[in-house]
């Protein structure tokens, strides 16, 4: 950390405790930034439930430093850390439009769910969108160093219109090689994947966003809404709309059939 660096972060930090009224209170802003820290060390394991622990920690310190603007204080919280897991998302080679993208979805969720009943469903959801986005950062161990250079390509540019001709092209490979060697490394075909990565990142835009599954199916390049639904009940088991209504369906996680070749 630069110097330039440092005197901003102590310039935030203490903005940031006078903000939340405990500027004063050492103790307590020691064990404030404690648990912050700790909050993202679990979700940097993707600990999610323990994570969300840490986060309920950080908002009953909040409370009980200023009862009587609870629910703003607590906004106030969820702002300041939504700009602080952008910030760690791009220095961890998250590209920049995802990091921006990442920053307006979770004021999107702190504008929606911020309410007396549900600021802690707001936490939860923060927690569960970064380790999401980190997870997608996860370098792949496959025993072929163009299939894990593929995979991480797909995660980055997901929402534009991919197909096998143009990844060929980014990797300067044949298609025919291209699909060869990753169905032979991860036991799914290339366009299989791209489906899949589609549908695990379309949850998000149904479960926390207000966009019409028709607008959803066109941002994800999908050929028309029926050929969306499809795929995405093959995958999840509910039709988009389905998926949308019950919120108490878990995400679909995709998990590569097969272990990494070594050789």
């Amino acid at each position: 950390m630069d110097n330039t660096e440092k005197i901003f972060l102590d310039y935030f930090t203490k903005a940031y405790a006078k903000e939340m009224g405990i500027t004063n209170r050492v103790k307590g802003l020691d064990q404030f930034f404690e648990l912050e820290k700790k909050l993202f060390l679990d979700m940097y394991s993707f600990e999610i439930e323990r994570a969300k622990t840490v986060l309920r920690e950080i908002i009953d310190l909040i409370i009980a430093t200023n009862n009587k603007q609870m629910i703003q204080n607590v906004k106030y919280y969820y702002i300041q850390l939504s700009a602080v897991m952008a910030r760690k998302l791009y220095e961890s080679q998250v590209p920049l439009d995802k990091v921006m993208a990442f920053n307006n979805a979770s004021v999107e969720i702190i504008d929606n769910k911020m309410s007396d009943a549900q600021f802690l469903q707001c936490a939860d959801e923060l927690v569960e969108f970064f380790v999401m986005v980190i997870t997608e950062r996860k370098k792949p161990s496959f025993g072929h160093q163009t299939v894990n250079k593929v995979i991480l390509y797909i995660n980055d540019e997901i929402e534009t219109n991919l197909t096998v001709e143009d990844i060929a092209k980014q990797f300067n490979i044949s298609t025919s090689h291209l699909s060869r060697i990753f169905r032979e490394h991860t036991g799914v075909t290339l366009v299989e994947y791209l489906n899949i990565r589609k549908v695990e990142e379309c949850q998000y835009f149904l479960r926390h966003t207000n966009k019409a599954i028709s607008e959803i199916s066109n941002s994800f390049h999908f050929c028309n809404q029926s050929y969306f639904t499809r795929i995405f009940k093959k995958y999840t088991g509910l039709t988009p709309k389905q998926f949308r209504d019950h919120q108490e369906h878990p995400n679909f996680k995709y998990n590569f059939p097969k272990e990494p070749k070594t050789y």
